[in-house]
């Protein structure tokens, strides 16, 4: 009965491999020198970073963890729009915990100076 499940599971994991291990051998390998450099969304990376003493500065990356953490977090209220008369008060009280919950987690990280750009 999992015959069929079993032997998706091991293409699957054949196909990664294959991947991992094909992919240098098969592509291109001319380097240059631009290619080489670290790429540091679209800002020339310096040899001693002015910020923190040495620390490269971190703010687009909090930024993008923070977007997709929210975005992930509204995409769950995508299900309860579509079946909202299904759920009933149970489910208006569930997302509305959710809400809540989200917005403590805003809060937070707004207290915290996460949205700051300076």
């Amino acid at each position: 009965m999992y015959v069929p499940l079993v032997i998706l599971f091991v293409l699957a994991a054949a196909f990664a491999v294959l991947s991992v291990l094909l992919g240098p051998l098969v592509g291109p390998s001319r380097y240059n020198k631009a290619k080489l450099r670290a790429y540091e969304c679209g800002i020339e990376p310096s040899p001693q970073p002015l910020v923190g003493g040495g620390r490269m500065p971190v703010a687009y990356y909090i930024t993008a963890m923070l977007f997709i953490l929210f975005d992930i977090e509204m995409v769950f209220l995508y299900p309860f729009a579509v079946n909202a008369d299904a759920l009933g008060l149970f489910g208006l009280v569930e997302i509305v915990l959710f809400i809540v919950t989200v917005g403590f987690a805003y809060a937070y990280v707004w207290r915290r100076g996460g949205l700051d750009w300076n």
